[in-house]
């Protein structure tokens, strides 16, 4: 990567203001745009965590760090309508999600807005009009806050044409301050958010991609399929369960098992081990959810289906010999994973097996994908 010895100038500064000072003298700081008036639109996908980030300090920096399929199909696309206005006291926006005007959105947009405010000071003497679709349905238990502002930021970083080796980690670090996640959405196949020993240009303020070399093959066609166990909203916010490490009981062995369940899966995942990588992927989605269960306060996710589905894998695994796994977010849904090569077979049990477990049958078949793109 052509960008060390920027990322070596994060790592040398520890204190929060010393990284604000620094950054807006870097490239990141965009001051010689006085006037923008244009049209641009970008896709970004959603990403499904391996390693999970759970825990958060400062402005969106993580605890622990994180590794992500980037995925293919389940995509936010965003369009913005930059005009200059004259400058004043407020950030002027509207936000519209598949043509309706969603003033709810409002204020995770205007924080948003705010917090990029002094690596894009342009915004502050434009109006920006932001449409955005997902091709998911609506509380699909699909992260789409990690899509639609991976997707905005591309959008933001597009419009400063900044078309250099940054770009890219501009708009990683600007898609976290909207979504922690959504720094790992910007590239893929496979991404890093979070400063660890085991992968050299990793940061807590941006995500980088691991290099083709660095890992197998067989991870560049992996397949998730989507089990929808539940189609509600959210019963627990991300900030929510983020504070529950704050204090948590278990929250200091968490981190350390985060740290060296990373190290341990970098080296699995350029050795090809499918056996360690189902080991180490089912391990962190039960710990995710040991934390929500053991937190002040305490949270059950999971619902009876989401158990069945997690059993019949066990037992699908055990008889089959085939190399399916399960992850989850923070919610009732199932991610399964499995190498392209076996889809046909784990495809079937699938269809056949796990779709009575569904709401209304519901599933979503993806791939890995590449991340964000110009439209």
């Amino acid at each position: 990567m052509k960008k060390k010895g920027f990322t070596k100038v994060l790592k040398n500064f520890t204190s929060e203001t010393s990284i604000f000072v620094i950054m807006n003298l870097s490239i990141f700081k965009t001051n010689c745009i006085n006037s923008i008036q244009t049209q641009v639109t970008w896709q970004a996908p959603s990403n499904i965590a391996l390693i999970k980030y759970w825990g958060k300090h400062g402005e969106q920096l993580p605890k622990n760090p994180s590794l992500s399929f980037t995925l293919s199909s389940c995509i936010s696309t965003t369009a913005l309508d930059i005009n200059p206005i004259s400058k004043g006291t407020n950030i002027s926006f509207d936000f519209y999600f598949e043509g309706q005007s969603k003033p709810e959105f409002h204020s995770k947009i205007e924080v948003f807005f705010k917090r990029i405010l002094p690596y894009c000071p342009w915004i502050a003497n434009h109006h920006i009009t932001i449409n955005s679709q997902n091709s998911f349905p609506h509380s699909s238990g699909i992260a789409s806050s990690g899509s639609s502002m991976a997707a905005l930021a591309s959008c933001l970083v597009a419009a400063e044409e900044l078309f250099d080796d940054h770009a890219d980690q501009k708009a990683s670090f600007l898609a976290r301050l909207g979504s922690g996640s959504a720094a790992r959405s910007i590239n893929g196949p496979i991404t890093v958010w979070g400063a660890t020993e085991s992968v050299k240009e990793s940061s807590d303020f941006f995500a980088v991609p691991l290099s083709e070399s660095d890992y197998h093959p067989i991870f560049n066609t992996y397949c998730d399929a989507i089990l929808i166990i539940d189609q509600g909203q959210k019963k627990v916010s991300s900030t929510q369960g983020h504070r529950l490490m704050e204090n948590h009981p278990f929250g200091v062995a968490r981190f350390k098992q985060a740290f060296q369940n990373m190290v341990n899966l970098i080296k699995i995942l350029e050795e090809g081990d499918l056996d360690a990588f189902i080991s180490i992927v089912e391990t962190e989605a039960l710990t995710l959810h040991a934390m929500m269960m053991t937190g002040s306060p305490n949270y059950i996710l999971m619902h009876p289906n989401t158990m069945e589905v997690i059993q019949s894998v066990w037992n699908f695994r055990q008889e089959t010999k085939l190399p399916v796994c399960f992850t989850l977010d923070a919610g009732a849904n199932v991610h399964l994973l499995y190498p392209q090569k076996d889809a046909f077979q784990i495809e079937d049990w699938i269809d056949h097996k796990l779709k009575a477990f569904c709401r209304e049958g519901k599933i979503i078949k993806d791939k890995v994908g590449r991340g964000a793109k110009k439209v």
